[in-house]
């Protein structure tokens, strides 16, 4: 196939992704992502809980569950006992990991407002636009490893610029699932900015569920 053919290709490999797949997972469930404490605290739980290896799906029925019962920032985080977090996380499926969880949930929350007065915000700051840094604090925080930052930067390169592009470890599975280019910069030029963060959350799909790409067509 002609490199003309091939890029044909892999712009309607990506357009019919977006149409099926093209969804982040802070939209799932229900942040509505901008740069401010909240919804930026949200996503840090939402990584977290992603990064466990349990079904996605449950771990944005739990962060949902644990949002909707008023943890949406980190001083509610920490100002919630140990029961009421577990509760949460039971409520939306997330049983296997919830005691632990919970216990990390109010750690980090103790720990982000004893550094950084609850703003993930300062904590970017702080990394100086270094993307890796930024992953090396946020793998500070007790549950967050490698995984969760990953995530938390992939979700986030829409509103902070010097994380983008990221799309690495599960993306970069997806895409080498789908037939599209391995390499983060040649993935990230098939799409506008904007669409970067849904785009590497539906190639992390496309990594954990073969059936994304039949149904993408390829």
């Amino acid at each position: 196939m002609s490199a003309a053919r091939d890029a044909e290709q892999h712009r309607r490999t990506v357009a019919a992704l977006l149409r099926t797949h093209g969804r982040t997972y802070a939209e799932e469930a229900g942040i509505r992502l901008r740069d401010t404490p909240q919804p930026l605290y949200q996503l840090l739980v939402l990584s977290h809980l992603l990064s466990a290896r349990i079904r996605a799906s449950v771990a944005v029925a739990a962060a949902r569950c644990l949002f909707a019962a008023g943890m949406k920032d980190a001083r509610k985080m920490a100002a919630a006992d140990w029961q009421q977090r577990v509760d949460a996380l039971g409520e939306g499926g997330y049983r296997r990991y919830d005691e632990r969880t919970a216990t990390q949930l109010g750690d980090g929350a103790e720990l982000l407002l004893d550094r950084y007065g609850g703003d993930v915000r300062r904590m970017r700051e702080r990394a100086e636009g270094d993307a890796g840094r930024l992953s090396a604090l946020l793998r500070e925080l007790p549950g967050i490893g490698p995984a969760g930052a990953d995530i938390f930067l992939r979700e986030v390169q829409g509103v902070w610029p010097e994380v983008f592009p990221r799309i690495d470890g599960k993306a970069l599975q997806g895409a080498e699932r789908l037939g599209l280019p391995g390499d983060p910069a040649a993935l990230a030029k098939l799409v506008k900015r904007e669409q970067a963060a849904a785009f590497a959350a539906a190639l992390v799909r496309a990594a954990l569920d073969k059936e994304v790409a039949e149904e993408v067509g390829v």
